[in-house]
């Protein structure tokens, strides 16, 4: 979200890149563990929030795929184009994950 305004930044974004810095600082010791003897079944999830940008109201997408209980892949980001509904918006979501997953 920061990096949005990263050409003309007004305080309260320097104030929230400032907090972000903050809990990264504490989290330094923290990290993904990985068991060798789980399951490789492999899981995707995938949801969207239709118009939740206020800026463009266009949507936001979200997605994660697992290889059994292994993260291998997450992300959020805003969709390129404007969703007319909720259920077009989950649709885009949802392709974007199932590309990932090919």
């Amino acid at each position: 979200m920061c990096a949005r305004y990263q050409a003309k930044p007004t305080e309260n974004h320097l104030h929230a890149v400032k907090r972000i810095f903050r809990y990264l600082r504490g989290t330094i010791n923290m990290g993904l563990w990985y068991s060798k003897d789980s399951c490789i079944a492999p899981t995707a999830f995938a949801d969207a929030d239709h118009t939740s940008c206020q800026d463009t109201k266009k949507s936001t997408s979200g997605s994660m795929q697992l290889l059994g209980d292994r993260l291998l892949r997450w992300s959020s980001k805003k969709q390129k184009s404007t969703a007319i509904s909720s259920r077009e918006a989950e649709y885009i979501a949802l392709s974007g994950c199932y590309a990932q997953i090919l």
